[in-house]
């Protein structure tokens, strides 16, 4: 038997990295609520929303290994979730524009009822873009699903200027974190 996981997230970008790792992945959604905003900081946040969905998930699958992982953007304390719609998703990057924001992602690991967690931080530049050329980006890149409004793979610099940390993470799955996490497991 190979690597089996189960991911508690219908990401196709999450599922993407793990199976690109050599991972064989199911996927089953929590439909647990998630917290939108706390009074901590983006990890509090993104791993009280990973766990939220774990503890779901690995009652379902008691003896897999189960991954639960959420993505904040955040910046100077403000969160920015999902957009609503195409307009609030221009707002949200106009906002972010120039300027440098975090993406953290929470993970919670759940293998038989142990549980591991962690959160990894990577810093991203945008380059300062007008309105038109955000409603352009909108437009061309599906955003309505992805925190901050934004895809960080196959950017190429057409809004990222600067990326300190994990690429990986910033799609949604810090890989380098979690291979050293998921190695004590298999």
């Amino acid at each position: 038997m190979g690597k089996f996981v189960v991911l508690a997230s219908a990401s196709p970008r999450r599922k993407e990295l793990l199976e690109s790792a050599g991972y064989e992945v199911v996927c089953d959604v929590s439909g647990a609520d998630e917290l939108e905003a706390t009074d901590g900081d983006a990890s509090e946040l993104a791993l009280e929303n990973a766990r939220r969905k774990v503890s779901v998930v690995a009652a379902r699958h008691p003896a897999a290994i189960v991954i639960a992982a959420d993505t904040v953007v955040a910046m100077n304390g403000e969160f920015f979730g999902k957009p609503a719609n195409d307009e609030h998703a221009v707002q949200m990057l106009g906002r972010l524009s120039g300027r440098t924001h975090e993406v953290v992602t929470g993970v919670v690991l759940v293998v038989s009822g142990v549980w591991a967690e962690f959160a990894e931080r990577t810093r991203v530049t945008f380059r300062d873009l007008e309105e038109a050329d955000w409603r352009d980006y909108v437009r061309s890149v599906p955003v309505l699903d992805k925190a901050g409004a934004y895809a960080a793979q196959g950017d190429g610099g057409r809004i990222i200027a600067r990326m300190e940390g994990s690429e990986s993470n910033v799609i949604g799955l810090p890989m380098e974190r979690l291979e050293r996490e998921l190695v004590r497991f298999f």
